[in-house]
């Protein structure tokens, strides 16, 4: 597994952004006023970068992660995903583009308790149609996936037979099934004890480096942001980087 000491500094190269947020804003009715969470945010964020949001409690990191996984939408400003502008798509675009390039990861860990591991794992890849073939693709990535969280022997378990640390790396796989080109944890390890919560850290970066999935993560733990290779603070509606 990897520490802290992954953070490090990163060659750019002109035109290899796959995430640019330009001039966004967001802000919630509240009665006959409207409350701003985010004011003119513009953010670049290349191709298998690992990226973290800290902030105080409100300050608008999961409006941020929603935004970019096209779960809401900006007032303002624009989101590209690969060149693709997320705002200007129709709702079912919108859905199309989350299901192929977007996994999610929260803090609680949302796994279905009548399902399986191997089933939840599966879940995502059945938003479409696929053939047979493809069936037995997503099958075999799982059954790799499992084996490179160590939960190869729980694959026929239940959610409520499994360990916090164990459902949030079911989670984590879960959002990797289909290949994203960007992965979305929201708290990840908030549930968690100190011992579990530096495994699923250190299995973050692990599976960043060998799946090469951009990886933003909201947080309140220091540590756990500390080994991302860019790191941000959210306050007072502004992003303004860390050094």
């Amino acid at each position: 597994m990897v520490g802290s000491a992954h953070r490090t500094t990163i060659q750019r190269t002109h035109g290899d952004e796959m995430l640019e947020l330009t001039h966004i804003s967001k802000g919630y009715a509240n009665g006959d006023e409207v409350v701003d969470v985010l004011r003119d945010i513009s953010l670049r964020i290349e191709a298998a970068q690992t990226v973290s949001v800290v902030g105080p409690s409100g300050s608008g990191k999961s409006t941020l992660l929603n935004l970019i996984g096209g779960l809401d939408r900006p007032d303002a400003g624009t989101i590209k995903l690969d060149g693709q502008n997320l705002a200007a798509l129709a709702d079912d675009e919108l859905a199309a583009v989350r299901n192929r390039k977007v996994g999610f990861v929260f803090q609680l860990h949302h796994l279905l308790p009548q399902c399986t591991v191997l089933e939840n794992v599966l879940l995502p890849t059945l938003a479409g149609p696929v053939s047979k073939q493809q069936r037995q693709s997503f099958e075999q990535r799982a059954e790799m996936l499992l084996e490179k969280v160590r939960l190869t022997d729980k694959r026929d378990s239940f959610p409520g037979q499994l360990s916090g640390g164990q459902r949030q790396r079911v989670a984590l796989i879960r959002a990797l099934i289909c290949r994203p080109r960007i992965v979305l944890a929201d708290e990840p390890t908030g549930s968690l004890d100190a011992e579990a919560a530096e495994q699923i850290a250190d299995l973050l970066i692990s599976l960043n480096q060998t799946e090469k999935t951009t990886l933003i993560v909201a947080t309140h733990a220091t540590d756990l942001a500390a080994k991302m290779q860019r790191r941000f603070r959210l306050d007072h509606k502004k992003l303004t980087p860390m050094s």
